[in-house]
């Protein structure tokens, strides 16, 4: 089979096409025929070599992917599951080594895989599971109830635009940043206040709600900056395993999508959503898996709203 990954750490254009082995599905696996991709900042992250340990202790070639759509090519002998051959499906996967969903073919726990939402090609199937699973989890973290209010900074990519659209479906009161370019589409996602986006966010914030908000999901990565627009006692959703000791009795909370990567009922509430149209999967650009190198180009370039997706 086909894949795209590198035989070394390095730019884009470590990436390649590669022939890879076919992998056989195992008790409680099942193998997919990948049909599309999701492009993520943690597969630039670690084609460059910003790589969890799991990957450094694998021979190459390194294949990343995170997400990943397609139909069921094969259920290993003795798995619990009720989806059948040829069922369209959507998965989480964590890239170890040459397993990563850049591949024609792979095999993941049953468990970390739902169906495709029956409004969505796989393309835009392919933009959920990871990113979708994220906006879930960082909003769970925060322990908020209907009527609190969270501010989410990076509101207009993908985990941001998630995390708005879940939020508003909580009956969560949301504040949300924004480039100029930006400001209608995140109001169209769902935003009660959208503000400028940068450093000044949090006294921006403050100027909104005197005494802080309840919480934050911080896709734009601002860390402990972020930290003055929260009420004391709030609680802040951090990516990348970023921790930190806060203050005023705030609280740090990381969201780690890989921990939470077998969890088939929360995929399956988010394909419910994207059939009810609680949440809108935004394709930024389709490229074919020859063009993975491009692809990452124009993610590390910035400005891409939505995801750009590989096609199989």
């Amino acid at each position: 089979m086909r894949a795209v990954g590198a035989q070394r750490f390095g730019g884009p254009q470590v990436l390649e096409v590669l022939d890879l082995p076919v992998p056989d599905a195992g008790p409680g696996q099942v193998r997919i025929r990948v049909r599309a991709a999701a492009v993520n900042p943690t597969d630039t992250m670690l084609r460059g070599g910003a790589a969890i340990s799991a990957w450094r202790q694998k021979e190459p070639p390194y294949v990343p992917g995170m997400d990943a759509a397609g139909v069921v090519a094969q259920i290993g002998a003795g798995t619990q599951t009720d989806l059948r051959v040829g069922d369209r499906v959507m998965a989480v996967v964590v890239p170890v080594g040459r397993h990563g969903a850049y591949a024609e073919q792979i095999v993941l726990p049953a468990d970390s895989l739902a169906r495709s939402p029956v409004n969505a090609t796989d393309v835009e199937a392919a933009t959920l599971p990871m990113n979708g699973l994220t906006a879930r989890l960082a909003l769970d973290v925060l322990v908020l109830r209907p009527g609190h209010t969270v501010a989410v900074t990076g509101a207009a990519g993908a985990v941001g635009g998630y995390t708005i659209e879940l939020a508003k479906a909580a009956g969560l009161h949301v504040i949300a940043d924004a480039a100029p370019m930006d400001e209608a589409l995140v109001r169209e996602l769902g935003a009660d206040v959208v503000l400028p986006r940068g450093d000044d966010f949090p006294r921006r914030v403050r100027a909104q709600v005197p005494e802080g908000v309840d919480g934050v999901v911080d896709a734009a990565l601002l860390e402990r900056t972020v930290l003055p627009a929260v009420r004391d006692g709030g609680r802040i959703a951090t990516l990348r395993r970023f921790e930190d000791a806060g203050e005023r009795g705030v609280t740090f909370h990381p969201v780690v999508v890989s921990e939470h990567a077998r969890e088939a009922d929360k995929l399956e509430r988010l394909r419910q959503q994207a059939e009810a149209g609680v949440l809108t999967l935004r394709v930024a650009h389709v490229l074919p898996m020859e063009e993975a190198a491009e692809a990452h180009r124009m993610l590390e370039a910035g400005g891409i709203r939505g995801r750009i997706v590989l096609t199989f």
